[in-house]
């Protein structure tokens, strides 16, 4: 037992021995400040490959979304050789370090399952592509244009100027409605007029509304079909196809507005569902209450 005390007694006596001491963190600093410069000439490296990219990547041929996915990926690989080069610069043994990072990464693994999930989900939208930057997308409940594609999440600005960060991993999970994945959208307004209606005749309001409109295409052709019959409606929907799926709300908005202008003028009856209630009387003599009847 003493001879360990001894031991433990004499390593520590090494270590912290003045001239020891003030050796090991001489060492220390160079070896900071050389591992300081390392990162800092890969980071420059990084700043000099940016440049690059936004020069060049424009005029090549790759798209937004993959120009955007490209940067990504030098930008991360970049930044981490430098960080492993300047722990190696400091005597850190980076091989270990990378092997015992992989035994504590399953222990860790259930804390950062989110954000590695996201970011497998981000290469597998660059793969499977089911939009790109500048897309209209409806992805649940949110709708917008894709400003921005990361390896966390995608970015969309929504109609009212929101910026909706969506992780990756949601988006992978999700049913996701491109406006844009096509050349041409079509439009469906729906109206509703009575029976008595002639529906020929609405049919050709409907038509006159949109002729003569540049944002139409002309083939595939418009059309009006009965949607929805009942005893006191019936429901048509025009559809038409626009030239620039970008507008298709503002055009949707403007066309009911317009096709109910047209009904209107035209004195097309367009009844709704109502319930009329009609008030009942019954006198009652004093002391008796009316009999009850079956019907």
């Amino acid at each position: 037992m003493s001879k360990l005390f001894d031991v433990i007694l004499e390593r520590l006596q090494t270590l912290f021995n003045p001239e020891t001491l003030g050796t090991q963190l001489v060492d220390f600093m160079i070896n900071l400040v050389v591992a300081l410069i390392t990162f800092a000439i890969f980071y420059l490296a990084w700043v000099l490959v940016r440049s690059l990219l936004k020069r060049f990547l424009p005029k090549s041929r790759f798209d937004q979304t993959s120009q955007a996915f490209i940067t990504t990926i030098l930008q991360y690989s970049i930044l981490l050789l430098g960080l492993v080069n300047a722990l190696s610069v400091m005597g850190v043994d980076t091989a270990g370090l990378l092997a015992s990072l992989g035994i504590v990464g399953i222990t860790i693994g259930f804390a950062a399952r989110d954000a590695f999930s996201n970011l497998i989900s981000g290469i597998l939208i660059f793969l499977d592509r089911p939009f790109v930057i500048g897309d209209l997308v409806e992805v649940g409940d949110n709708y917008g244009r894709v400003d921005q594609i990361t390896l966390r999440s995608t970015r969309i600005i929504t109609g009212d100027g929101k910026m909706l960060a969506v992780p990756n991993a949601e988006i992978i999970n999700k049913t996701v409605t491109s406006y844009t994945n096509f050349p041409h959208l079509r439009l469906d307004i729906e109206v509703t007029v009575g029976v008595n209606e002639n529906i020929d005749r609405v049919r050709q309001i409907l038509f006159a509304v949109i002729h003569g409109d540049a944002d139409f295409l002309q083939e595939p052709p418009a059309r009006v079909v009965i949607t929805q019959l009942n005893d006191y409606n019936v429901a048509l929907e025009l559809q038409a196809w626009i030239r620039d799926e970008r507008i298709h709300i503002e055009k949707r908005f403007e066309l009911r507005e317009k096709i109910f202008k047209a009904l209107t003028e035209q004195h097309i009856e367009m009844p709704f569902e109502t319930i009329q209630l009609t008030p009942l009387t019954i006198n009652v003599a004093q002391g008796q209450l009316p009999e009850k009847t079956n019907e």
